[in-house]
């Protein structure tokens, strides 16, 4: 832990944080590149294994982004007066998942994609790389 500025706790979190955190949260952001430029977006997601699972519609931009690219993923939670919270960032390669009996499996964990969509599938990205960190007040 250190110190920062205005006498907050600035705390690395370790993996096991990191992962419990990830599975304490419903929404987060994802990391993607569209047309050759950085997009980032809102997307609900679950946690599979070493995995993290995010629903998208098959003909999205998210889905295009992520054929077997590396992404980033962001989850946080925060409190805007005491200026506290934690922040988790993973990052790895990811797969389109489309196959019909693997896409019912994964639906079976209730998350639901960000947007209405007719046909979804499932963007799993593999926590390759897992950072964190916790500010809190003493």
């Amino acid at each position: 832990m250190t110190w920062t500025g205005s006498r907050r706790l600035l705390d690395v979190l370790d993996g096991a944080e990191c992962r419990r955190l990830l599975g304490t949260a419903s929404v987060g952001r994802i990391a993607f590149t569209e047309g050759a430029m950085p997009t980032i977006q809102p997307a609900s997601y679950a946690l599979r294994g070493d995995d993290v699972v995010i629903p998208t519609g098959l003909g999205s931009k998210m889905a295009a982004g992520s054929r077997g690219a590396v992404l980033a993923f962001e989850v946080d939670e925060y409190d805007l007066v005491e200026r506290t919270g934690w922040s988790v960032t993973v990052i790895g390669p990811s797969r389109l998942v489309i196959d019909p009996g693997q896409v019912a499996a994964l639906d079976a964990l209730g998350v639901h994609p960000w947007l209405p969509t007719t046909t979804h599938g499932y963007i799993a990205l593999h926590m390759t790389v897992v950072s964190g960190r916790r500010i809190t007040s003493p």
